[in-house]
C-alpha cells in the first residue's frame, strides 16, 4: 500500500474519481432500499448520488485535460490512512438511521480528503477544483434535516459533532480495541503453555511479560507505520503507536500478573477469571462502539480466545 502523502497529482485525481463513483453507487443503493417504504428519503439519496456523479465527471474532465484518457483504478483500500467501512450493500439492509450515519461520516471524510489533496496539488486549476469540492462536502445540509423528522427519531438526529464522534471511534477507538484484543488473545497460548509445561509461577510470569511486551512493540510499530495521520486526523504516528503498544501490553499483562501468586493452581484460576473478564470487556466495547450485536461479538471473541487458550494448554501439557 502507498501512503497518502506519497501520491502524485495524477494518482490523487484517479483516487478521487473512484471514490466519487463508489459513494454514488452507495447512495444509489440506499435510495433503492428505501424507495418502497420511504420514497421521499429515497429521493434525497438519489439526489446525493447524482451529485457524486457530477463531482466524478468534473474530476474526470480535469484529469483527461492534463493526463489523457487512461485513468488507473486506485481505490481507498489501496492507500494507507483511509478508514475501512462496511460496504454500502450491507448497510442498506440496516435501516435509514444506519444509512444516514454512514453518509454523514463519508461526507466528513471526503471534505478532509479534498482539503489534504488540494494541499498536495501543484496545478492551480486542479487545486481550485479540489478546494471547491471540499467546500461542497462541508456545505452539505444536515442529513437529519434533509431526510425529515418523520423518518428520523429525535435520538438519532446527528449533528456535525456527532459525525466527528463516530469518525473518532473508527479512527482512534477501533485501533485501540484491536490492540487490546491482540494483547489479550495472542498472549494466551504462550502464557498457558509455559504454565502447564513448567508448573512454575515465576517462569510463567516471565513468559507472559515477554509475550506482552513483544506484542506491544509489534503492534505499536504496525500502528505507527500505518499512516502519517494527515488524512485521517488520527494524530501523530508516534502517539498512535505508543497508544496501540500500551493497550496491547496491558491486554497481555492482565492474565500474566496473577502468576506473581506463588501457588500454581490459585494463580491459574485467577488468570482464567481475568481472561473471562477481559473477553467480556472486549465484547462489550465492540457492542457499544463498533455496532456489533453483543451476542455475536461475545461469540466471536469467546471462540477465538478459547481456541488460543486450549492451544496453549495442549502444547504445554505435551
Amino acid at each position: 500500500m502507498k501512503s497518502f502523502s506519497a501520491l502524485t497529482e495524477q494518482e490523487l485525481l484517479a483516487l478521487a474519481i473512484s471514490s466519487e463513483e463508489d459513494d454514488a453507487r452507495g447512495y444509489a443503493a440506499f435510495a433503492n432500499a428505501l424507495s418502497p417504504t420511504y420514497p421521499a428519503s429515497a429521493k434525497v439519496f438519489h439526489e446525493m448520488a447524482e451529485e457524486e456523479y457530477e463531482h466524478r465527471d468534473r474530476l474526470t474532465a480535469a484529469y483527461k485535460k492534463k493526463f489523457g484518457d487512461f485513468i488507473p483504478l486506485i481505490r481507498r483500500s489501496d492507500v494507507m490512512g483511509f478508514v475501512r467501512h462496511k460496504p454500502a450493500w450491507n448497510i442498506a439492509g440496516m435501516g435509514i438511521d444506519a444509512m444516514r450515519q454512514h453518509a454523514e461520516v463519508i461526507e466528513l471524510e471526503n471534505a478532509r480528503f479534498y482539503t489534504q489533496a488540494a494541499a498536495q496539488a501543484s496545478d492551480l486549476g486542479i487545486k481550485d477544483l479540489l478546494l471547491k469540492l471540499a467546500a461542497a462536502e462541508k456545505g452539505h445540509e444536515s442529513l437529519a434535516r434533509k431526510l425529515g423528522q418523520e423518518h428520523v427519531t429525535l435520538g438519532a438526529v446527528a449533528s456535525e459533532k456527532e459525525a466527528e464522534r463516530r469518525l473518532f471511534l473508527l479512527q482512534v477507538i477501533q485501533p485501540g480495541l484491536v490492540g487490546l484484543m491482540d494483547g489479550s488473545v495472542s498472549t494466551l497460548a504462550p502464557l498457558f503453555a509455559a504454565a502447564f509445561a513448567t508448573g512454575n509461577t515465576w517462569e510463567t510470569f516471565l513468559v507472559g511479560l515477554a509475550a506482552s511486551l513483544g506484542a506491544g512493540i509489534s503492534m505499536g510499530l504496525a500502528e505507527g507505520l500505518s499512516d502519517d495521520g494527515k488524512l485521517t486526523g488520527r494524530g501523530h504516528p508516534l502517539i498512535r503507536g505508543l497508544s496501540a503498544g500500551v493497550m496491547t501490553t496491558v491486554g497481555g499483562l492482565g492474565h500474566a500478573l496473577p502468576y506473581l501468586i506463588p501457588d500454581f493452581w490459585l494463580a491459574t484460576w485467577v488468570a482464567v477469571v481475568v481472561v473471562f473478564f477481559e473477553l467480556w470487556a472486549i465484547s462489550w466495547v465492540r457492542y457499544r462502539y463498533m455496532d456489533t450485536p453483543f451476542l455475536k461479538a461475545a461469540f466471536q471473541v469467546a471462540v477465538g480466545g478459547f481456541l488460543v487458550f486450549l492451544t496453549g494448554i495442549v502444547i504445554g501439557s505435551a
